[in-house]
């Protein structure tokens, strides 16, 4: 006790004693909130392309050697997959595939993926995946017309087992199969999130109850969407290493709307990706068939453009009175000398992914190609983030969006602002 005192009668002693446990309690603070973020979290969704993909192709063959075998499983693989692809995505409407010779089919493939294989001396028994190239595969399929896609939508995949129920908090096995899912033939333009740093904190399970429109107007916007939609999995495991069966349900909307849930089972645990595999492809086509009923256009609520009713409008001019006819005395030679150069140039914010330096040369140039650019620099640089450009545009926002999304851009409309993305 005495010890204590002298320090506490020490001033310079008490003065540093106070200081490091100022810094000890940020450094822990610090330390706090490094650990909301940190850890093993986030799966990066794999590209997104055209081309089109069978899974769950299973062979057990022989031949004279192990690679001879391994061969003759990867034709017998392409063959079945041909045959599969024509069912479901060809013109005969489900009917038999055109018999084609392994090289004509060889030729439109594009990969084989190795799901599980057991290879022995002579023998190969596995079940593959065969990616077919869209290009070379599509006009034989009857598919060369443009598709109308949706909207840029979030997926948010809520996972729930034993009892707790998260979506980036950790690495699931619902998210890796969304993280997995080829979205380049679907019709729903899907924006997946890879779920590390901030994206567990900003998505997570507690998101879907809110309903403040301007709170999901932040979030879209953090990740170029229009709208929302909520895959969610229930899982339930009847015994340790037994079967695992699985309730499915699509939602949207940042009013958490039903549109309509299944069930799987999976045998075993070893057999838990493949179904959540055929999950995520359901589930797809659940939010493609709501989208050709008109469910999924976005919701007018998370506009951030204003919408007058036309009551509204007719109080306005009813309160500013009856507009007077120009005469000729009212010409004025300025004005019709500005009229007669075009229309006015507007300043329009807009907003675009840079991941690297090279992503800000693409960016400008791609929107001074556009018509009626007069001019594009970046007021704001964010490698690795969101950057800004402020365009000079000879006409209104919703045409320098319409000559955007024609130049191939995925344009998100704001009042003042565009978000545009690749």
């Amino acid at each position: 006790m005495a010890a204590v005192r002298s320090i506490l009668n020490d001033k310079p002693r008490r003065q540093t004693l106070i200081a490091a446990a100022l810094a000890l309690l940020i450094g822990l603070a610090g330390a706090a909130l490094f650990a909301q973020i940190e850890g093993e979290r986030g799966i990066a969704p794999i590209a997104s392309n055209g081309d089109f993909e069978v899974t769950g192709i299973e062979v057990n063959v022989q031949g004279e050697s192990a690679e001879d075998a391994r061969m003759k499983g990867w034709r017998e693989a392409q063959r079945q997959a041909w045959e599969k692809l024509w069912k479901t995505n060809g013109l005969g409407g489900g009917g038999g595939a055109p018999a084609l010779d392994d090289g004509t089919i060889n030729g439109m493939v594009s990969a084989v993926v190795v799901e599980r294989e057991q290879i022995g001396p002579r023998r190969y028994i596995a079940t593959l995946g065969v990616i077919f190239d869209r290009a070379r595969t599509g006009g034989m399929l009857g598919l060369q017309g443009q598709i109308a896609h949706s909207a840029p939508l979030l997926v948010i995949p809520v996972l729930t087992q034993g009892g707790v129920t998260s979506v980036f908090e950790t690495r699931t096995p619902w998210q890796k199969a969304w993280a997995e899912f080829r979205t380049g033939t679907s019709v729903i333009d899907y924006v997946r999130p890879g779920g590390a740093g901030a994206d567990s904190l900003l998505l997570t399970a507690g998101q879907l109850s809110r309903r403040s429109r301007n709170w999901w107007r932040l979030l879209l916007g953090q990740f170029g969407a229009a709208d929302v939609i909520m895959p969610t999995a229930r899982l339930e495991r009847l015994w340790p290493g037994g079967p695992v069966r699985g309730i499915f349900t699509a939602r949207y909307g940042p009013d958490n709307r039903f549109l309509d849930s299944f069930a799987l089972t999976a045998p075993s645990e070893d057999k838990l990706p493949a179904m959540l595999a055929e999950a995520v492809a359901k589930t797809d086509a659940i939010y493609a068939q709501a989208l050709a009923d008109g469910k999924l256009a976005p919701d007018r609520t998370l506009e951030m453009q204003p919408v007058l009713s036309p009551e509204t409008i007719a109080s306005i001019l009813a309160r500013l009175g009856p507009v007077r006819e120009a005469g000729p005395r009212d010409a004025d030679p300025a004005a019709a000398a500005i009229e007669s150069t075009g229309p006015a140039l507007t300043a329009i914010t807009v907003e675009f992914a840079t991941p690297d330096g090279a992503a800000v040369d693409s960016g400008l140039a791609g929107v001074r190609a556009v018509a009626g650019v007069k001019g594009a620099t970046t007021s704001s640089i964010a490698i690795g983030g969101t950057s800004v450009m402020s365009v000079s545009f000879a006409g209104d926002i919703d045409a320098l969006a319409a000559g955007l999304r024609a130049a191939g851009w995925k344009v998100t409309q704001g009042a003042t602002a565009l978000r545009i993305r690749k």
